[in-house]
């Protein structure tokens, strides 16, 4: 008898260490998507001006080869979510590495400039559909209590990726060549493949009742009936994409000057954003089923990734004109300093997502929040006589809050939703942060240009260029207190809401 018990004791301990085995090599696969698509969206920026060279192009043109990834993930990435939730999402993950691998290796072998940008559009498909379902399948394989150590994980390998390209890509370009860049994805895909085809747990068959009996994104707040997802919203698809497509445009094209071509897009994507939500309600299963918006954490959250997303692409816009002209550096100290923000994000996320599951994602969200205000405060106040060091502690400062707010605003998110839409709210995350990126180079660049009251930013005077940084990050603190105020709001309600859903 004592000899059976001690036997079966023997399996569970060895069937318990085969799953936790499992759970890693899953999230290993999950991080390496992450990482690669987060890498192609800056490997790039260092081959622009051999690829000039070589295709004897402009650099207006050349440009394309890193805006045509961007803009096809910002354009698909809800889209690709949703797609997920229906046909199921280990399948189309491993579709999407297969087409980035495979869109990798045209973009090596590219023999023309236009070639190049087409094979990085379809690069840019395959990198949506990794960013939108890594953090979707994660709720899929991680028990509830670590989903924000692995979003953590995920939160690192992002940063990781972001801040290697530039360097890594000057590494690959200078040793080998500019096509270096992009076939290195060739075998790091493969393994990513072979590791989610193997690891990530299949699929399983999705059914749900779309319509709302009251709001909220947990199963609470929708009608307990369910019912097949009759299809997929193709109308909602191509005017979301379209709608995106012109508002990414508008604030890229022009280098910060808006002429007519801009509030021509501008007003194409306000059209086109309201055809979109009327599309939505007539919908029979709507692309994003609007009544999720109903659960105030979730408008909440995704308001203040934006405004979040833009506050720290507005550290790479003012840095290296801050550095280079107010602090005199050269372009050597200036690539390092810059380095440190998304070093300190990456070394931060990690810590960040078991803080969240100790002590609660959404306070630790809102903690992350008032350390990136601090720390825009700070810049604000710092003067120049200060030197490096009172340019760095308020960046380290942001970078890290950032890290701990992306992290846990991530945890808070994807912890209770219904199954059935981790794609597409995966998807909405993912869109929130791109908006904010590119709307923060545009935006807080003209802030930027606009404080230091220079009409060329390269020959502005050291003083102009610091006034122009202080005022840029008082703007700064003024939206990170905005998002502090949609978040303060969100919970004061929440609540209410929750009472009056039972």
């Amino acid at each position: 008898m004592l000899r059976t018990i001690t036997a079966v004791r023997h399996e569970i301990v060895a069937e318990n260490v085969n799953h936790t085995a499992s759970i890693r090599w899953a999230l290993a696969s999950l991080a390496l998507s992450m990482l690669l698509s987060s890498l192609d969206t800056s490997i790039a920026n260092a081959a622009l001006p051999t690829l000039a060279q070589v295709f004897s192009a402009s650099f207006p043109e050349v440009q394309w080869v890193v805006l045509s990834y961007l803009l096809v993930i910002t354009t698909v990435i809800v889209s690709v979510g949703r797609l997920g939730d229906i046909m199921g999402r280990r399948r189309l993950l491993l579709a999407g590495i297969g087409v980035f691998t495979v869109a990798s290796v045209l973009c090596g072998i590219a023999p023309t400039l236009w070639l190049l940008i087409a094979a990085r559009a379809a690069q840019g498909l395959g990198g949506a559909i990794m960013m939108a379902l890594t953090m979707a399948i994660v709720g899929e394989t991680v028990p509830k209590e670590r989903i924000g150590s692995a979003m953590g994980l995920l939160g690192t390998m992002s940063a990781v990726g972001t801040a290697l390209g530039p360097s890594l890509g000057g590494v690959l370009i200078a040793g080998l060549s500019w096509r270096a860049i992009f076939l290195v994805n060739l075998p790091l895909g493969i393994l990513t493949f072979f590791l989610a085809q193997r690891f990530l747990p299949a699929d399983r068959r999705v059914v749900t009742g779309i319509a709302a009996a009251g709001p909220g994104v947990s199963g609470s707040g929708y009608n307990r009936r369910q019912r097949r997802i009759p299809g997929f919203d193709l109308v909602g698809t191509l005017l979301l994409a379209l709608t995106l497509a012109a508002y990414a445009l508008a604030v890229t094209m022009g280098h910060g000057r808006f002429g007519s071509l801009n509030v021509a897009l501008l007003l194409a994507a306000a059209i086109g954003g309201g055809f979109f939500l009327l599309a939505e309600t007539r919908a029979a299963s709507p692309l994003i089923p609007l009544a999720m918006f109903c659960d105030p954490m979730l408008s909440a959250s995704l308001a203040m990734s934006t405004l979040v997303a833009t506050v720290v692409t507005t550290t790479l816009v003012v840095g290296p004109f801050y550095l280079s002209l107010a602090l005199g550096l050269d372009a050597v100290r200036v690539g390092l300093v810059l380095s440190i923000g998304p070093l300190v994000a990456a070394l931060t996320a990690v810590p960040a997502g078991r803080l969240a599951d100790r002590f609660g994602a959404h306070r630790m969200t809102m903690v992350g929040l008032i350390g990136m205000a601090a720390g825009s405060l700070m810049l604000t106040l710092t003067p120049v006589t200060f030197g490096l060091f009172g340019y760095i502690a308020p960046i380290a400062m942001i970078t890290a809050c950032y890290g701990l707010f992306q992290t846990a605003n991530n945890t808070a998110v994807m912890t209770d939703i219904r199954p059935d839409h981790r794609g597409v709210i995966s998807g909405l995350l993912n869109l929130s942060r791109n908006l904010g990126r590119i709307t923060g180079a545009a935006v807080m660049g003209a802030v930027f240009a606009l404080g230091s009251a220079a009409i060329d930013i390269t020959t502005a005077r050291p003083e102009a260029v610091a006034t122009g940084m202080r005022i840029t990050f008082a703007v700064a603190a003024i939206l990170i207190a905005l998002a502090l105020a949609a978040g303060s709001r969100a919970l004061a309600n929440r609540p209410s809401l929750r009472g009056d859903m039972s």
